[in-house]
């Protein structure tokens, strides 16, 4: 499923959904309130995006396309930025085998 909305009021999610569906199943295994926590810090660290939507690091290997990356705690999020549209693409853990 994906949430759309513009730039000034939200962002759109793709692949994201099942990646921090699949983080926090596997986290729930060792602490159901860490995979809480976890969960919420991942949903929350784009937020900032609305206001500075271009302050992570450009991954220019996706050129044409303004693909970036920030970072929430031992984190990785990339996300696209197309007009007035952030697509938060993928996250995972940074020591993730990808």
């Amino acid at each position: 499923m994906a949430a759309r909305l513009e730039r000034s009021r939200g962002w759109i999610i793709k692949q994201a959904l099942s990646d921090l569906a699949r983080l926090y199943d596997f986290l729930v295994l060792a602490s159901k309130p860490a995979a809480a926590r976890t969960g919420q810090s991942l949903t929350q660290a784009p937020v900032i995006l609305l206001t500075h939507p271009r302050m992570g690091e450009q991954l220019f290997q996706f050129e044409p396309r303004e693909v970036r990356r920030i970072f929430a705690g031992e984190y990785e999020i990339r996300y696209e930025l197309n007009g007035q549209t952030i697509y938060v693409l993928r996250l995972w853990h940074a020591r993730e085998n990808r």
